[in-house]
């Protein structure tokens, strides 16, 4: 049996409590580790790494803008000073639509939060883009 990988433009959001979750971009749900470099005395003459802290990238979200307003709250809310913690997951999905793989981003709220670009002489889609801290990424499917 075909084990193919999967492709980068079908996926979902799904964000506690927002149920208009679709983006056209997610990007930055990296992990990364520190490593700490360390010697004792009578050690070789070269330092030994060890693990350090855990790292987790900023979550970038991007979609077309409409008559929502569920993201620009979530920002609001901690622009008025209420931490919003919430439970982003990013599904990715076959080419049949069906969840292949799943990954959990714990207590995301959002830093920043951008409208979107005018032009006048343009014909492009206004994007919204919102981006999220958070305190894990984890695969889960």
């Amino acid at each position: 049996m075909r084990n193919d990988p999967l492709r980068n433009f079908r996926f979902r959001l799904e964000i506690g409590g927002i149920s208009e979750a679709h983006f056209s971009e997610v990007t930055g749900f990296d992990i990364s580790t520190d490593a700490i470099d360390y010697r004792e005395g009578d050690d070789p003459t070269h330092v030994r790494k060890l693990p350090g802290l855990n790292k987790y990238g900023n979550v970038t979200l991007k979609r077309g803008i409409t008559d929502s307003m569920d993201i620009y709250k979530w920002h609001k809310s901690i622009v008025d000073g209420k931490t919003d913690r919430k439970t982003v997951a990013i599904v990715v999905l076959d080419e049949e639509g069906k969840d292949k793989a799943r990954f959990q981003i714990t207590d995301a709220w959002p830093i920043k939060y951008d409208p979107m670009d005018l032009n006048a002489k343009g014909n492009d889609v206004s994007i919204e883009t919102l981006e999220l801290v958070n305190e894990g990424v984890e695969r889960t499917a």
